[in-house]
């Protein structure tokens, strides 16, 4: 029963520091506010995450390995989807402030000198989504580049900071339109 418990205080202090990190950004957001939202003491937390960089790796672990398996999904078990489906399903997927990628999105412009551990898994992530992009191109268009599918991962992040900004232009279809017609 005390792993159980030590599991969701774990889980507790995850959610609240993700939704924290989403809301303030990871420089605005110390332990002692992380330690307050998700209801532990201070001493707890260093015997569980033993930093607050620990904390971050795992928040954007838990993140990336969620977009994995939804991409995984979207690429393998939607057979009977058309490849352009497949595309727009990936990009709405990330193009989404509510979604998986908005934190490791945040991680991108927030963290690469203070947590260089965490910014690496935030890159490794984004080339990883960068090759499975360029297969589904390929098959799709023998010609594809590396380029093109570079493009479609600057097109997600290029909405998601539209949709951040203080206007939230909401230009995603008009985005992913340009892309498939110019790839198609």
């Amino acid at each position: 029963m005390p792993n159980l418990e030590h599991s969701f205080r774990a889980l507790r202090v995850l959610h609240a520091a993700r939704d924290l990190f989403n809301q303030h950004g990871f420089h605005n957001v110390g332990v002692d506010r992380i330690i307050a939202e998700a209801r532990i003491s201070k001493s707890t937390f260093y015997n569980d995450f033993q930093s607050k960089e620990k904390l971050i790796e795992m928040c954007l672990t838990f993140q990336k390995d969620a977009l994995k398996d939804e991409v995984f999904s979207i690429i393998h078990s939607y057979r009977e989807l058309m490849l352009f489906d497949k595309l727009k399903k990936i990009f709405y997927f990330h193009a989404d402030i509510e979604g998986f990628y908005h934190l490791p999105f945040k991680a991108i412009f927030e963290i690469e000198k203070l947590y260089p551990t965490a910014y690496k898994m935030v890159a490794d992530y984004r080339n990883w989504l960068i090759n499975e992009i360029y297969k589904l191109l390929l098959t799709l268009k023998i010609t594809a580049s590396m380029e093109d599918a570079h493009l479609f991962l600057f097109l997600i992040d290029g909405a998601m900071v539209q949709l951040l900004g203080e206007k939230r232009i909401d230009d995603r279809d008009k985005l992913l339109d340009y892309f498939l017609l110019m790839v198609g």
